[in-house]
């Protein structure tokens, strides 16, 4: 039988990913990334967490200066994130 340029469409679709799955095994699976929602969720706790760090017996107000002030940029960078994650490309 003589071979001809028409062959049987394939019904599988494939997937297009910018992904190497030598670089990242859970790619060749089909899920590679970060779970932003997760991401959010722990950031906030980390929020809540260091500003719970400020009730104590501290004698001095320096440990609750430096812990309001990277609660407060982590709260920053997770706001923006968030912001910038709704405007579309």
């Amino acid at each position: 039988m003589a071979a001809t340029d028409l062959d049987k469409a394939s019904t599988e679709r494939a997937v297009a990913t910018s992904v190497d799955p030598a670089e990242v095994p859970s790619a060749a699976w089909g899920w590679s990334g970060e779970s932003r929602r997760a991401a959010q969720i722990a950031g906030w706790f980390v929020v809540v967490a260091l500003l719970g760090m400020t009730i104590g017996n501290h004698q001095g107000h320096v440990e609750d200066i430096f812990l309001v002030s990277l609660a407060a940029v982590m709260a920053l960078m997770l706001v923006i994130d968030s912001l910038t994650h709704r405007i579309p490309k």
